[in-house]
């Protein structure tokens, strides 16, 4: 271990190049970013059905637990590992870093790994949105063990010393590229290798399923917004010399993006809903805003961050419709350093400026590169894992367990039945009268547990026309003996449902 970390080495390396006022800012920054995670769980669990909240708030502390663990042993040496087998694509060295209390640098090992780890487990939560309500608990808890691998890679090529995307000047202040790039190149691959959730494109143009708790998702963005400033103010690393200054001006501009960007968000919604407003828009555009601006979150000039961060929400609002035809179900800006950059006292972009600013094209190439890059590491990288994961474990939920809902499948955590009925209604597709007149008194029929409820439901794609249809299969269900062999544990009515349908 020793002989891979050489922690008392003849040369400071950047990573550790830390001051005792630095430390204090980047553990507070550190600790802020880390209530993202907070922030993420209750906008996945707004935006997902009420069937499936515990779920999606269990996925998130998975991804702190066992992604945060795999980033100790293995991941933040393949990023920032210092050994002679260290290469520009592929750090090695510093695993499971442990200094002693004798190494002179131990403060600044201690905090450059709590800084790095908060971004890490940030990265990893992004994919647990996409793939709610479909994926096996199971096969996810295997994939958020080893999915640090994804980020810890890109997060090296960038930010590493001896990364080969930074050598080249690849600017990216605080992971527009390797953090929400890569999350959302994750993702896309998530969503097609398992699919749309159960019944979601069964109709041309058929609409979103509506938000399970609107106030749960509005408030998981206040916390996200909150985090984003220590995110991005952060990543100065530090506030001696120069730094505060650009910690200031980061924080300034990240606000001025998010406030164009859901500026532009409101119009698009007022507009597209004749006058009404969707939260769903309004929390994907300032979100978009803030991942636009965090590349270059101190390069920018005040009217370029307003127009970074409204490109940003332009962009996400209009290509959301385009994943729908797509039918890639989703549930829940690194080229502007290239453009607008400019140099700075802390040399960030190592004396370079962006195509604006009379730098010429080589910053904005640069970046091009990192773009895709990051997103062919993603996508493949994603895309092996599930793979690898799949042939362990099932990816997919089965259908009846789908439809049920992985909040009492997988956590044995039941809804009351109002809750349940409530939720289908609101769920429910309208049918025009001719074609209720046309059922002739034969509704689609499954078999859950032996009991015969209909019978072309997964064909046909599970059509919600009959309101009551899903509370009946419900308590069908629950009523079934067999539900006593699911889990050792009994169901547990989640009382907090209760007063859903009042």
């Amino acid at each position: 271990m020793e002989s891979y970390a050489r922690n008392n080495s003849y040369v400071i390396p950047g990573v550790y190049d830390i001051e005792i006022q630095d430390a204090g800012w980047i553990m507070i920054a550190s600790i802020m970013i880390f209530t993202m995670q907070t922030g993420f769980g209750l906008l996945e669990s707004g935006i997902v059905s009420r069937k499936n909240q515990v779920n999606i708030m269990m996925k998130n502390i998975v991804d702190v637990v066992l992604g945060g663990f795999t980033y100790y042993l293995f991941g933040y040496g393949l990023s920032y590992g210092r050994s002679d087998y260290t290469t520009p694509f592929i750090a090695f060295g510093d695993f499971m870093v442990d200094p002693s209390v004798s190494d002179k640098l131990m403060g600044q090992i201690c905090t450059a790994f709590f800084f790095q780890l908060s971004f890490a487990t940030t990265a990893t939560t992004i994919l647990s949105g996409t793939v709610a309500e479909r994926i096996n608990f199971h096969a996810y808890c295997l994939f958020s063990l080893i999915n640090t691998i994804v980020y810890c890679i890109p997060a090296g090529w960038v930010w590493s010393e001896t990364g080969w995307l930074r050598n080249l000047g690849v600017v990216d202040i605080a992971g527009s590229g390797p953090v929400h790039l890569l999350g959302g190149a994750s993702a896309f691959a998530g969503a097609i290798m398992l699919g749309p959730r159960h019944g979601r494109y069964d109709k041309p143009n058929k609409p979103a399923p509506p938000m399970g708790n609107p106030i749960n998702a509005c408030i998981g963005l206040f916390f996200l917004w909150f985090g984003w400033l220590a995110f991005n103010s952060g990543s100065t690393y530090g506030l001696t010399g120069y730094k505060w200054e650009y910690a200031a001006r980061s924080a300034f501009m990240t606000m001025l993006a998010s406030f164009a960007g859901g500026c532009y968000a409101l119009a698009h919604s007022m507009i597209k809903n004749k006058g009404k407003l969707d939260p769903s828009d309004i929390i994907n555009g300032i979100l978009a805003s803030l991942v636009a601006i965090t590349a270059g979150c101190f390069l920018f000039r005040a009217w370029e961050s307003i127009l970074v961060g409204t490109i940003g929400s332009i962009f996400t609002l209009f290509s959301l419709p385009l994943f729908d035809k797509m039918k890639i179900d989703d549930p829940v800006g690194v080229l502007a350093v290239g453009i607008f950059g400019d140099d700075t006292k802390m040399d960030s972009t190592s004396g370079r400026s962006g195509l604006l600013k009379g730098g010429g094209m080589y910053l904005l190439s640069v970046q091009a590169l990192a773009v895709i890059c990051i997103i062919c590491w993603g996508i493949f990288s994603t895309f092996l894992l599930l793979w690898l994961v799949n042939k362990i474990t099932p990816l997919r939920m089965n259908v009846e367990d789908e439809i049920l809902g992985a909040d009492y499948t997988e956590h044995n955590i039941m809804p009351s039945l109002q809750a349940i009925e409530k939720d289908m209604k609101s769920s429910a597709s309208v049918k025009s009268d001719n074609d209720n007149n046309n059922s002739d008194g034969r509704d689609e029929k499954m078999k859950v547990d032996g009991r015969n409820v209909g019978e072309n439901v997964m064909s046909q794609g599970f059509r919600l026309h009959d309101n009551n249809k899903m509370a009946d299969i419900y308590k069908t269900y629950f009523s079934n003996e067999r539900i006593l062999n699911r889990s050792k544990a009994s169901a547990r009515e989640n009382l907090g449902f209760q007063h859903d349908s009042a």
